[in-house]
């Protein structure tokens, strides 16, 4: 039959279809790369960050149009973007004009009412008392000088009722990242200080906010953080087997069975941020 169809010999077919084998080898399965970033943020969706369809920034922070939004220490805009998608009226307040400028662009493609930038140190926030009905802080108050002081003039510009969201680093993950980061990420402009349990509850009440929740989140990115201080890469593109290893094990964990009772626990045990949601008499 193979010598009917294409003239040649059964054994000349066999080294023809052998040549050809070799000629074109098999291609590899696709390899899956795990973004430390995207995982990051599943697991940030997991622990009630962003919740697109009831507008929560995090679970009972919910942002309206209504909403004034001071975002002090805005970094690069995550959470003023989310605030901006909602229509609220944003204030971007940081000490680096560059972050600021950046995260107003960001929100120009938002139906944000309005976008205001405030650069400076808060001290004093120029802001009037009383104007903000949401105020964020996101891992600032490890980094300045006068935390007490910083927190009277969030305090000052939020509105009787305003509702806070406040994070900073845990104390577990802070203290043993101690004994791998480099010196200068516990120096100034970095962290200086490490805010302890307790201490960061009894700031918060101490600047006559009443505190309603205390939580814990992001074990995933304590660990990640003491591989990255191994894998010594640049934190724009951190591409490294150790630090995609660690992102793929979380993505598998998050995706088990018990994996969401385990993600908790593994957060209550060494969180990489403490969160206090709190509100202004």
């Amino acid at each position: 039959m193979i010598k009917r169809l294409f003239g040649i010999a059964r054994q000349d077919a066999a080294v023809q279809v052998m040549a050809v084998a070799e000629a074109a080898p098999v291609p590899a399965p696709p390899v899956t790369v795990y973004d430390s970033f995207s995982v990051g943020l599943s697991d940030a969706l997991s622990s009630g960050w962003y919740l697109q369809e009831s507008d929560e920034l995090y679970r009972g922070f919910v942002i309206s149009a209504e909403d004034v939004v001071l975002d002090a220490g805005c970094g690069d805009g995550g959470s003023s973007l989310f605030c901006g998608h909602r229509g609220a009226h944003v204030i971007v307040a940081d000490i680096d004009p560059g972050k600021v400028e950046f995260t107003k662009q960001r929100l120009a493609d938002t139906p944000a009412r309005i976008v205001q930038g405030l650069v400076g140190d808060a001290n004093p926030l120029l802001l009037e008392d009383g104007v903000a009905s949401k105020v964020i802080c996101m891992e600032v108050l490890e980094h300045v000088d006068d935390p007490a002081q910083f927190l009277s003039e969030l305090v000052r510009v939020g509105k009787a009722g305003a509702h806070y969201l406040l994070s900073v680093p845990d104390p577990v993950q802070e203290h043993m990242q101690k004994k791998v980061a480099p010196a200068s990420h516990f120096e100034k402009p970095n962290h200086i200080r490490i805010i302890e349990r307790d201490q960061f509850e009894k700031m918060v009440t101490d600047a006559g906010l009443i505190v309603e929740r205390h939580e814990y989140y992001a074990f995933y990115w304590s660990v990640w953080w003491l591989f990255f201080w191994v894998c010594k890469v640049d934190l724009s593109n951190p591409q490294h087997p150790l630090l995609n290893s660690w992102a793929k094990t979380w993505k598998l964990l998050m995706n088990s069975p018990n994996g969401e009772q385990v993600r908790q626990a593994l957060s209550d045990f060494m969180p990489k941020s403490q969160i206090i949601v709190a509100r202004k008499p």
